[in-house]
């Protein structure tokens, strides 16, 4: 399945630009779900300012890291603060993942709460090694086709357990979008968007099974892309 790359300058300028298709969605309304990291920061100040109102989207989390919501390094947190509380009107629902309670317990949570959603937007990252959410490279959760979320592995930073959506539930969106900015990124996007699918690569086996797949991406993080 192809994928829609759009490259931009800078850092700031793709972060714009996934604002952008944040507030569209939020206009039309739907589940729409988010990742963590520091890339969208930025789009989610913009997707505030452009749509305050949220009232028709219920919001979710593509992962999350298994700490109290309050914490610095929650997800939540972090689209609390650049989102949530800049918004005029807040979303018909938020659908936390509790990482404050054990994973297996908050997983099986979220796995139940999923079902039968359908996500018009879903926003994610890929890290320098190319995990994807909190999917890392040869987990065994890319190989998870029956649940919709899991407790995962520890991520690096910071070194504590994850509770992320699996590849069906990943790709069960009208639009999968990716962000990638930074020239630490331009070797995972390379294998990502360009090279074979492989669980080594794990963003590279995340494709939109019934809609598109779009990759925005700065200079810096397309510099291996042939475009």
């Amino acid at each position: 399945m192809s994928v829609e790359l759009i490259v931009l300058d800078d850092e700031l300028a793709a972060a714009e630009r996934a604002g952008q298709f944040l507030a569209d969605a939020a206009r039309t309304g739907g589940h729409i779900a988010l990742s963590g990291g520091k890339s969208p920061e930025h789009a989610h100040e913009t997707a505030a300012e452009l749509e305050p109102d949220w009232s028709g989207v219920e919001l979710w989390w593509a992962d999350e890291r298994c700490v109290p919501p309050d914490d610095e390094n929650s997800n939540f947190g972090m689209a609390k603060r650049t989102l949530l509380d800049h918004l005029r009107v807040q979303p018909s629902d938020v659908h936390r993942i509790r990482g404050e309670v054990d994973p297996e317990e908050a997983a099986a949570e979220y796995d139940a709460a999923l079902r039968g959603i359908r996500l018009s937007l879903n926003l994610l990252g890929i890290g320098p090694d190319g995990h994807t959410a909190s999917l890392f490279p040869n987990a065994p959760g890319l190989r998870e086709r029956e649940r919709l979320a899991i407790a995962a592995e520890p991520g690096l930073d910071p070194k504590v357990p994850r509770v992320t959506m699996t590849p069906p539930m990943l790709a069960s969106a009208d639009v999968v979008l990716f962000l990638v900015t930074g020239e630490s990124k331009a070797e995972a996007a390379s294998r990502a968007f360009a090279g074979p699918k492989s669980t080594a690569t794990p963003a590279s086996l995340i494709r939109a099974q019934q809609g598109q797949t779009i990759a925005i991406l700065d200079r810096a993080a397309a510099a291996l892309l042939k475009i």
